[in-house]
């Protein structure tokens, strides 16, 4: 095998490695699955919204989601309702997982994504883009609709892609 010959096949064989990876980044990105992805419309001058979806975990092991950011919000936060002294008030959790295999809801009256501070007016209809951030330091980027109360979960999905 010449030099030239050499040089062209690490080139090829490097490239070759690349689009490997590449490709596994593509299959991981698989990984988690959002569906059906809203924004709870709320009052002009309102400065807190909710969002809620289903994950889905294809992955063979858990997930654990630790943090949101959205630019419509000066603030994201991951909440729960839960039952004290009978009744029941939202709090503050520090992350959701997602069991392997398995499917998360985050729905009116529990799980949820607080988005507070509003920035802006959510108009009907309006695309909201939210990052979901995982303790192994991996990113999922998804869009969420904005929808009237009551309509959470009807026809709308959400998508999702890590990066």
């Amino acid at each position: 095998m010449t030099k030239r010959t050499r040089i062209s096949f690490l080139r090829f064989s490097g490239a070759f490695v690349f689009l490997f990876w590449a490709s596994a980044g593509a299959l991981w990105a698989q990984a988690i699955e959002v569906r059906e992805a809203i924004v709870r419309m709320v009052p002009p001058g309102q400065s807190v919204s909710a969002a809620f979806m289903t994950l889905h975990n294809h992955d063979s092991r858990d997930r654990v989601l630790v943090s949101a950011r959205s630019e419509v919000a000066d603030s994201v936060e991951l909440h729960n309702h839960v039952m004290q002294d009978g009744l029941m008030k939202m709090r503050r959790v520090d992350a959701v997982t997602l069991p392997a295999g398995g499917a998360v809801s985050l729905k009116p009256g529990g799980l949820h994504i607080m988005l507070i501070g509003l920035r802006r007016t959510l108009q009907l209809g309006q695309m909201v883009q939210i990052d979901l951030y995982f303790a192994d330091g991996e990113r999922l980027t998804l869009t969420a609709s904005v929808q009237m109360p009551g309509q959470e979960h009807s026809h709308s999905s959400g998508s999702g892609s890590e990066g």
